[in-house]
């Protein structure tokens, strides 16, 4: 053995030796082979089911020259042990970066995000800070120190003024498709732009809509108009101001993918508006995204009220069939920003499909959409609608036929080519 390893292997097994060592004069020097830390604190939010909800994301970085499996996790709300993920649990929730496959091992110097959600009873306490236990087998660590339990991203619920809002659309048989809370479209689409790594779809919602025989359309899957929720008017959802506007993007064949969308047309036609309630301190932003070419009817700058039609929804942009995204957040960027919870002040749950892979399937072959219907129709107010439930939104316009003529003649321009 070479005198460089010789000295190495003593300095490292020292190291680790006096790191559990404890002395009147020295605090001890733990090793963290993974490195945890929470970005984003939870943002405290009440759900269509009436329970308190924290959605964040455990960043993990293997500060190591081997593997890592994450056994299990033991999430403490003020030093109390409050939920519990075993290594399956885990290994459909912890995602490296970069890619959107699951697994329960980081591989050796990487780095990957444990997506987590806590539900807390209606009326239960929210606690002051959060804390994580992770039990890890550490494949690079001498053979008595590769069982390591570490404790660390520490967090406090950000308990910021949630924005009550107007539903975005008006009418029956709308499914809350790929919402809040343990979805994986939405909720775990992090992306790296400017610099920074965003999660600004963190409680988006597509929403689409059944027609009388609980389709999502009848005809030609390739048809715009077989779609139930296709034309359907696009409403504010509070006084705002309009931030940005694009239009004049073309529809996509419904059934795929397009090909070849630029990361400045994923949102095919879309609004920004910011938000006008004075307890938001002008931060909070709302998106509406794939609306049909030309039927937007206002311009940056425009002041809107609540209720009135911004455009029709469409399927243009990153769409694979006519629906709206909607989504709140922190900045006046689609992608470049912080997803923020909501509440909708006023809306009735009908039924809940019961996964989304239930919902792909029927959508694809055009069959009906599987669902249990509830006893009898539940009333919320003042909640985020939850994944995969089926929701009626009031319509809150004075007169809604007279409403939607006078939006869609209000600032045309004839002169727009589509």
């Amino acid at each position: 053995m070479s005198l460089y390893l010789l000295l190495r292997r003593t300095i490292v097994g020292a190291a680790l030796t006096l790191s559990f060592a404890t002395t009147a004069t020295r605090a001890a020097e733990n090793p963290t082979p993974l490195i945890l830390s929470v970005h984003d604190a939870p943002v405290v939010f009440i759900g269509s089911d009436g329970n308190t909800h924290l959605v964040y994301e455990l960043w993990m970085l293997n500060f190591s020259s081997g593997d890592i499996a994450v056994q299990r996790l033991d999430i403490l709300a003020d030093d109390k042990v409050i939920q519990t993920l075993d290594a399956t649990a885990i290994a459909t929730r912890l995602q490296p970066v970069g890619l959107r496959d699951s697994t329960g091992t980081l591989t050796k110097s990487t780095q990957a995000l444990l997506f987590l959600h806590i539900t807390l009873p209606g009326g239960a306490a929210v606690p002051h800070h959060l804390t994580h236990r992770i039990t890890t087998f550490i494949a690079a660590a001498p053979p008595a120190f590769q069982h390591l339990i570490l404790t660390g991203g520490e967090t406090a619920p950000d308990r910021q003024t949630v924005a009550v809002i107007h539903p975005p659309l008006a009418g029956d048989n709308y499914v809350s498709a790929d919402s809040c809370c343990d979805s994986t479209r939405h909720m775990r689409a992090v992306l790296g732009v400017n610099n920074h790594a965003w999660l600004a779809q963190r409680y988006a919602v597509d929403w689409e809509q059944l027609d009388s025989h609980d389709r999502i359309y009848s005809g030609p899957r390739e048809k715009l108009e077989s779609y139930t929720i296709f034309g359907k008017p696009v409403l504010a959802v509070a006084d705002a101001t309009v931030v940005s506007v694009i239009d004049n993007l073309p529809e996509q064949t419904p059934g795929k993918y397009p090909e070849g969308i630029s990361l400045d047309q994923a949102d095919g036609n879309s609004v920004i508006l910011r938000l006008d309630d004075p307890r938001l301190g002008g931060h909070v932003f709302a998106l509406y995204a794939h609306m049909q070419p030309c039927s937007i009817r206002v311009h940056s700058g425009d002041k809107v009220h609540s209720d009135e039609v911004l455009g029709l929804v469409g399927n243009t942009g990153n769409s694979l069939a006519p629906h709206l995204h909607f989504q709140l957040m922190a900045e006046p960027l689609s992608l470049a920003s912080n997803g923020l919870p909501y509440a909708i002040d006023s809306f009735e749950v009908t039924a809940q499909i019961p996964s989304t892979q239930a919902f792909d399937e029927a959508e694809a072959n055009g069959t009906p959409i599987p669902h249990h219907t509830m006893p009898t129709t539940r009333h919320v107010e003042k909640s985020l609608p939850l994944d995969q439930f089926i929701i009626s939104f009031p319509d809150l316009r004075k007169d809604p036929e007279k409403n939607l003529e006078k939006s869609l003649d209000k600032n045309l321009d004839k002169n727009r080519k589509c």
